[in-house]
C-alpha cells in the first residue's frame, strides 16, 4: 500500500530580483491499495511527477508525510525504496549492455545474487512477452522494446508496490496495449498496488480501479470512473474529468 497524505513542494525559479517561487504541489493527498490499479491523473504541470519523485525519494518534500506499506519514505528511504519498483519518464537504459544485463545489473544493485537475477529477468521477459529481446544490446531499441526493458529492470526485485510515471509516453498502439496487458497481471495474479500517472483519459477508463484527479498541485477528487461521472453528472468522463480539473468543481477540496 502506498499512502500520500498533504504532500507539498515548491521550487525557486530565477535568481536575484527575477526569482520567483512556484508551488508544484499543494496538497496532494490519496491511499494506493494492494491489487489495485490507481491512476494519478492531471493536465501537464498539475504535480504529478513531482509528487511520484517525493514518493521514490528523489525530492524532499517541504511538508506532508509518504508511506509504502507503513515505512515513511523520508525516514527510511532505502527500505521503502526496496518495495517499490520505480519506472520514471527517462528510461536510462545502458546501451551497450543488453536487456538482460541491464535487469541483472539493476537487481544485483538490490542485493540479488546475479543468477537469481538472470532467473527473474527470464520470469519477466516471459510476462512482459520480450523473450526475443532478452539477450539483445539496448541500442537501437524501439521505445516499446525500450520500455518493457525498463519495466522489467525496475520489477526484478519482486517489489511488492510499482511506480509508473506516463509509461506510455511514445509507445504505439501494440505497445501500450501489452504494457496494460502485464499490470492487469501484475495486479489480478501478483496482488501488486500500482500507481500510475497520465493525462490520457482512456488509459485510465480501460485500466484504473481507483482514479485520483490532481490540478494545480491539489488532490480535487477520488474514486472509481463511475463515482466521478456521477459526482460531476457526466457519463463522458473527459467532461467529467475537465469539470474536475479545470472548472469551478476542480477548485474545491475534495471530500
Amino acid at each position: 500500500m502506498i499512502e500520500i497524505e498533504q504532500v507539498r513542494k515548491r521550487f525557486t525559479q530565477g535568481r536575484g530580483k527575477s526569482a520567483r517561487v512556484v508551488q508544484a504541489v499543494d496538497g496532494v493527498s490519496f491511499k494506493a491499495a494492494d491489487g489495485c490499479i490507481t491512476g494519478l491523473l492531471g493536465p501537464n504541470g498539475a504535480g504529478k511527477t513531482t509528487t511520484l519523485r517525493m514518493l521514490a525519494a528523489l525530492l524532499v518534500p517541504d511538508a506532508g508525510t509518504l508511506r509504502v506499506d507503513g515505512i515513511d519514505v523520508q525516514r527510511e528511504p532505502r527500505t521503502a525504496l526496496a518495495r517499490m519498483g520505480v519506472l520514471s519518464d527517462a528510461r536510462g537504459l545502458y546501451p551497450r549492455l543488453s536487456a538482460r544485463e541491464n535487469i541483472v545489473y539493476y537487481g544485483q544493485l538490490h542485493g540479488m545474487a546475479a543468477p537469481a537475477a538472470s532467473a527473474r529477468a527470464d520470469l519477466l521477459a516471459h510476462l512482459l512477452d520480450m523473450s526475443a529481446l532478452l539477450d539483445r544490446r539496448t541500442e537501437g531499441f524501439s521505445q516499446g522494446e525500450r520500455m518493457k526493458t525498463a519495466l522489467a529492470r525496475a520489477l526484478v526485485h519482486d517489489p511488492p508496490n510499482i511506480v509508473l510515471d506516463e509509461p506510455t509516453n511514445g509507445l504505439d498502439v501494440l505497445a501500450t496495449r501489452a504494457l496494460r496487458d502485464a499490470l492487469r497481471r501484475l495486479r489480478d495474479h501478483e496482488g501488486k498496488c500500482i500507481v500510475f500517472s497520465t493525462h490520457i483519459m482512456q488509459e485510465v477508463e480501460r485500466l484504473c480501479d481507483q482514479v485520483v484527479v490532481v490540478s494545480h498541485g491539489r488532490t480535487v477528487a477520488a474514486g472509481t470512473v463511475d463515482d466521478l461521472n456521477a459526482q460531476c453528472g457526466e457519463r463522458d468522463f473527459e467532461e467529467s474529468f475537465v469539470k474536475l480539473a479545470f472548472g469551478s468543481a476542480g477548485l474545491r477540496e475534495p471530500a
